[in-house]
């Protein structure tokens, strides 16, 4: 299975890249992981909140496969803890699926097709975060999962 994670825009600051970075290069020793950025749309000063949403969701529509296994971060979506999303990830694999994709969204969330197009929504925590924060905080919790998995002593009850 391979993982790939889609996150609207880059993340700007230095301290949460290192973060992502370091996560990245351990989740490799578990799995084919990889997280590529979707440029902002441009001239959003110009745009509703639903017109710049549309534009997103057609950017990130173009990078799915009709066979992807598709998961929204959303805050509206299902949370788990760390042990039973490690289940979530193993149940993924287990079903075979050739490549799981989780969508980070811009600032604004998600388009209706975005939505449709989705398997499922998760939730990282009733808290709202930056995107750009979210991206590191997922990429810790799929490590984290993946040394739940293979009984390892990074996850601590």
């Amino acid at each position: 299975m391979r993982i790939k994670i889609l996150a609207i825009g880059k993340t700007r600051s230095n301290y949460l890249n290192e973060g992502i970075d370091l996560f990245l290069k351990r989740l490799q020793h578990y799995v084919n992981v990889e997280l590529k950025n979707i440029p902002d749309v441009k001239g959003v000063k110009n745009l509703s909140t639903d017109q710049q949403k549309e534009k997103e969701g057609e950017f990130i529509l173009k990078e799915l496969s009709t066979s992807d296994r598709v998961y929204l971060l959303d805050e509206k979506g299902k949370e788990y803890t760390s042990k039973k999303f490690a289940r979530f990830i193993e149940k993924q694999q287990v079903a075979g699926y050739k490549q799981i994709v989780f969508l980070v969204g811009g600032p604004y969330g998600f388009s209706q097709s975005v939505y449709q197009r989705a398997d499922g929504k998760i939730q990282l925590s009733s808290m709202t975060f930056s995107h750009e924060m979210v991206r590191l905080f997922f990429v810790e919790q799929l490590y984290r999962a993946y040394t739940i998995l293979n009984n390892e002593p990074y996850h601590h009850e």
